[in-house]
């Protein structure tokens, strides 16, 4: 369905403005006016990983007036196959402020806001109120959810993106005029379900395939033009090279949007998405040990066994000596039980400590009360123990 423009035009475009944006002025639909409209919005984009690096590049060529970043990261080697915002030599920068220079030399004439902070309850309305659109390039259920509910309580639309190996979708949020994203997913899925980008990798274009999708959207609702994806959900598969739209209805019993809400405000969104479960929690609790107390169990002989629950192109980018591998869901089919040894206490480990976790629930219910993992993984044991090892 169309949608009237978002926000209202500048006075004028500068002749340099002309100049810059001559190829956009010339489009019927877009014109003078829409380009206008464009110098005159506020957007700001969570996140400057993956998607919010073509996002805010592509945003910032369109002439879009004001772009605001949100992001408390910094830039790590494995961000650059993909989060082309950053080069080489921003390795270790702030992502906001990186960004911010990629931007300015995109388009001088753009001006840019930093939120150089994590996006939370306490500043996330104060942040949100000061745009139009919000562009959603986060990674993580928590903050997918705070950025939804954060934007229906305050009536503001949002372009959402999101991006998994081969997939990705893309969808327009904006509860006067459709669903949110609680009526097409009311819950989130159980802790360690879903993997991220960080345990099941990302092919790195497909971040340009979902961001570009994501600012044809913030274009399209500025300046009033075509049909957004309001009510219809974008899904892409890269490999079939396949894209189709499905139809999102408003949920009359969402919480938040329908008819007798019971979200009235922002919630604990973590433990809402659990990030850990409970189970995890507890089995975790008083069994988790440091990586140096592993080298010392390593070095001393221990009778241990180290079993590495990530996937198998995890396992050969970097292991902790002697360690086996057995994916996790080979544990939570019931595969793995009955190859555990009696005689050896058992040690999990996965990347950051997260999956060993749940491993470690299935274990200790299934009677390996000795059992223990990894706290903070392989990536602890690299930092801590063998840094010349590479990382992911």
């Amino acid at each position: 369905m169309s949608l009237p423009p978002l926000v209202e035009p500048a006075a004028e475009l500068t002749v340099e403005e002309v100049r810059r944006y001559s190829r956009h002025l010339i489009i019927p639909d877009v014109g003078m006016d829409g380009q206008k409209r464009l110098k005159n919005a506020k957007v700001l984009c969570v996140g400057a990983g993956g998607l919010g690096s073509p996002a805010l590049m592509y945003m910032a060529a369109a002439g879009v007036g004001t772009l605001g970043i949100i992001e408390f990261d910094t830039v790590d080697e494995s961000n650059l196959q993909r989060q082309i915002i950053h080069g080489q030599s921003d390795i270790g920068r702030f992502k906001a402020q990186s960004a911010r220079d990629s931007v300015k030399e995109i388009n001088p004439l753009v001006e840019v806001v930093l939120h150089e902070e994590r996006l939370d309850n306490d500043n996330v309305m104060e942040i949100f109120s000061g745009y139009d659109l919000i562009v959603d390039g986060t990674d993580n259920f928590a903050t997918r959810y705070l950025v939804n509910d954060a934007a229906v309580l305050l009536g503001k639309p949002y372009v959402w993106g999101s991006i998994y190996r081969f997939d990705g979708q893309a969808s327009v949020f904006w509860a006067e005029h459709g669903p949110c994203y609680r009526c097409l997913y009311p819950e989130a899925p159980p802790p360690g379900m879903v993997p991220s980008c960080a345990e099941g990798g990302v092919l790195g274009v497909l971040c340009a395939s979902i961001g570009s999708i994501q600012v044809n959207e913030a274009i399209k609702l500025l300046a009033g033009i075509g049909e957004p994806l309001v009510g219809r959900l974008m899904i892409y598969d890269a490999l079939e090279m396949q894209y189709r739209s499905v139809k999102v209805r408003k949920d009359p019993n969402c919480a938040l949007c329908g008819e007798n809400p019971t979200v009235t405000g922002l919630i604990d969104y973590e433990s809402f998405c659990g990030v850990v479960s409970e189970e995890a929690s507890a089995a975790a609790a008083g069994s988790t040990i440091t990586s140096k107390q592993l080298k010392e169990w390593i070095d001393n002989g221990e009778p241990i066994d180290i079993i590495d629950v990530r996937e198998i192109n995890e396992y050969e980018i970097v292991s902790i000596p002697g360690a086996r591998l057995i994916p996790k869901n080979e544990f939570l089919m019931g595969n793995a039980l009955q190859d555990l040894p009696q005689d050896k206490r058992i040690v999990l480990h996965c990347k950051t400590g997260v999956r060993s976790a749940e491993v470690l629930a299935v274990l200790k219910s299934a009677g390996f009360a000795d059992a223990v993992h990894l706290g903070g993984g392989v990536i602890g044991w690299v930092n801590q123990i063998e840094p010349e090892k590479p990382v992911y």
